[in-house]
């Protein structure tokens, strides 16, 4: 569960004009800062893939997530397992459909940072991250898309490192690459972003199902 929640860290973006290729990493940071301090919510279907570096075990799964300032997250897993990661900023539920089990706690700080909200993490780019090229000589991807590779200024267990892809053309976030303490890492595709489309705030909130087990959440390590 504690791989998904890092994962829930999660995303995206506003509209920018289109951008040379070969720009400078200051007019990269500055777009796609000002790109996230517009945006209000967003919907996204995912691809994710999570590496435990230890045991040498690769997961994948797929769904569909929401965001919403301030801190309102909903991450719905169809596969492997359906599951959905709720916080409405205070109070964070994990549903586990084959469980039949909801875990509620306490909103773990994290979520509160670059760690858990790329909407308030990435609209203080600068404030939050230490930035550059993965690649200085290159600076793009063979699709011309620029690549990011940011250092929290204040890491946490769950967010050590994290490496974006961004769209040249509209600074939208199509990759991202997660590191935790342990090296292991976690990406994430984005695909048929919706940009602020009004998401109300129930869909932030979680009423367990009738007969459903209802289990306090553990704090994150």
């Amino acid at each position: 569960m504690t791989r998904l929640l890092a994962a829930a860290v999660a995303v995206f973006l506003s509209l920018v004009p289109a951008r040379s290729a070969a720009q400078p990493l200051e007019e990269v940071v500055a777009g796609v800062q000002a790109a996230y301090a517009r945006l209000v919510d967003l919907r996204a279907d995912f691809t994710q893939s999570a590496l435990n570096k230890s045991l040498g075990q690769t997961i994948e799964a797929e769904g569909t997530v929401y965001l919403k300032r301030p801190g309102k997250m909903r991450w719905e897993y169809r596969a492997p397992t359906p599951q959905e990661i709720v916080s409405d900023g205070r109070s964070l539920w994990v549903y586990t459909h084959d469980l039949n089990q909801v875990n509620v706690g306490e909103a773990p700080r994290a979520l509160a940072g670059p760690a858990g909200s790329f909407l308030a993490g990435l609209g203080k780019l600068g404030d939050e991250f230490s930035a550059r090229f993965l690649n200085p000589a290159a600076r793009t991807d063979a699709a011309g898309n620029p690549v990011l590779d940011l250092t929290p200024k204040r890491p946490t267990p769950v967010l050590t490192r994290l490496i974006l892809t961004v769209d040249a053309r509209d600074f939208l976030v199509r990759k991202a690459v997660l590191y935790d303490q342990f090296d292991n890492a976690v990406t994430m595709l984005f695909t048929r972003i919706a940009i602020n489309p009004g998401l109300p705030d129930r869909l932030f909130t979680f009423t367990p199902p009738k007969g459903v087990a209802v289990v306090p959440l553990e704090p994150m390590r």
